[in-house]
């Protein structure tokens, strides 16, 4: 089956070589002009790769990407950028952006970057997407999401969550989450987990009707579906 590719471009004429460069490769694509128009497009179909300009009408493409970062957090973006964009190029990158190329760009090195994420994202880049729930979380873009909603953590927060998903259903006590997420050579106060699992809770499971973050009396700390106490 022809892989999907949405085009979010607002210069229709380097819009429509895009989509005629990309037929006639073999791939179906779908075309949007404005930020809105993209998510909507983004939402109502399915697709295997975007390629997002950033300066886009009605909705910059930084704000696209936050929305598409927060209910898909492995679809391939490839962001398509002018020179002096080099803040937005960083910017998009840190939001979870895959890949860039800077216009004016040879359509070769579009489609080889193209053929470069996919692969990715249909081969060993899938193992680096962790689902637990409605938790989803891609250890590659560091992007966090739970039932849509996107979820910024820290770096010892990210680590913490991908130990638990990593051991979903496992009871973990306090000294195997301490060698590892902290390492071994760890010498500070082992209350420093329970500290980080409470930051963790407030992120992850607030609002939700589901508590995943459990405390185990006595043990440690599991990752596991309960309803919870306070939205009964």
């Amino acid at each position: 089956m022809a892989e999907r590719i949405l085009i979010v471009e607002d210069e229709k004429s380097i819009a429509r070589v895009l989509e005629l460069e990309l037929t006639f490769e073999g791939y179906k694509t779908g075309v949007a002009h404005t930020g809105a128009e993209g998510l909507i497009l983004f939402r109502e179909q399915e697709w295997d790769l975007v390629l997002l300009d950033l300066m886009l009408p009605e909705i910059h493409g930084l704000d696209v990407l936050k929305r598409i970062r927060s209910s898909d957090a492995g679809i391939p973006v490839i962001l398509l950028t002018a020179k002096s964009d080099v803040k937005d190029k960083v910017a998009g990158l840190d939001l979870g952006a895959n890949d860039y190329v800077t216009k004016p760009f040879e359509i070769e090195e579009l489609l080889a970057r193209i053929r470069a994420n996919l692969r990715l994202s249909t081969g060993n880049g899938q193992m680096d997407i962790h689902r637990f729930g409605n938790l989803e979380m891609n250890e590659s873009t560091r992007a966090v999401s739970r039932n849509g909603r996107g979820i910024e953590l820290t770096p010892r927060e990210f680590d913490l969550l991908l130990y638990l998903l990593q051991n979903a259903k496992q009871v973990l006590s306090r000294e195997q989450v301490l060698n590892a997420v902290w390492g071994y050579d760890y010498f500070g106060d082992t209350n420093v987990i329970d500290v980080y699992i409470r930051y963790l809770r407030k992120k992850v499971d607030a609002g939700e009707s589901e508590t995943y973050i459990q405390t185990v009396r006595g043990v440690g700390y599991v990752l596991k579906e309960q309803a919870n106490e306070t939205e009964k």
